[in-house]
């Protein structure tokens, strides 16, 4: 087993992605820890993965309250006697309007979520990972970081995320001494979150799927196979790397 003895948090726990991270930590031997707002979606998303009750817990976090944060850290902390991995899965997306539509309320919340809730997370961690004198931090982020979308207007949500890739550089050098590594999984177009309704229209589908180089719409398990290899210690050797688990796009010129 690839992450036998090893405890994660994984934010943004009870959506597909995170879901699929989950179980895939708990299939490599992990302890996971469940991180989310809802608690009711956090106990079905729990469920769903084998073994569960030995193997996981839920605790509700808003991971934008700081207070909230670091009560949940000391928690896994206590409990577990240490915090190997954690994922900031967690995310905001509007929907897609001009910016000059956009009120500061969604500014708000996409950078309150994508950028201060990680920041926030990912510190109250990185104290703990300092005390265990190791660590691993895997941020979710998005191939719209690089790349702006014809027709889909997410020029604030586009920015979060790529400051997320230089926020996982920075970390990745400054605690590269103190054996915590940082690195960031940015995903393409997967068959999950706000994407999923579009792939139910089989014409739709095509369409996306015809897009992509390798000719097919990418699953969360995608995401979580990667996550499990940046988590593992066959990738100890790897820090500040920003990898693209798209198929193909973001090396594409459509």
């Amino acid at each position: 087993m690839r992450l036998k003895d090893k405890v994660a948090i994984v934010t943004g726990a009870s959506s597909e992605i995170g879901i699929e991270i989950s179980k895939r930590f708990v299939e490599e031997g992990a302890k996971v820890v469940l991180v989310g707002r809802n608690r009711e979606k956090l106990e079905k998303a729990r469920a769903m993965i084998t073994n569960y009750q030995q193997n996981t817990v839920v605790i509700p976090c808003d991971i934008t309250n700081e207070s909230q944060v670091i009560q949940t850290i000391n928690q896994v902390n206590e409990h577990y006697g240490k915090i190997d991995i954690l994922v900031n899965n967690a995310a905001a997306i509007n929907d897609p309007i001009h910016f000059h539509e956009m009120k500061e309320t969604d500014w708000v919340n996409l950078v309150n979520t994508n950028l201060f809730g990680t920041f926030k997370i990912t510190k109250s961690a990185i104290v703990k990972m300092l005390e265990n004198k190791k660590g691993c931090i895997i941020n979710i982020g998005s191939i719209s970081s690089e790349r702006a979308i014809p027709k889909v207007h997410l020029t604030v949500y586009c920015t979060t995320k790529a400051a997320i890739n230089m926020f996982t550089k920075g970390i990745a050098i400054e605690y590269a001494r103190r054996n915590i590594r940082c690195n960031c999984i940015n995903p393409g177009i997967i068959n999950a979150g706000s994407i999923k309704p579009y792939l139910d229209y089989p014409e739709a589908r095509k369409v996306l799927q015809e897009r992509q180089p390798i000719n097919r719409i990418g699953e969360p398990a995608d995401v979580a196979n990667a996550a499990v290899y940046l988590a593992s210690d066959e990738a100890n050797w790897i820090t500040g790397v920003i990898l693209n688990v798209d198929g193909g796009k973001s090396s594409s010129e459509g």
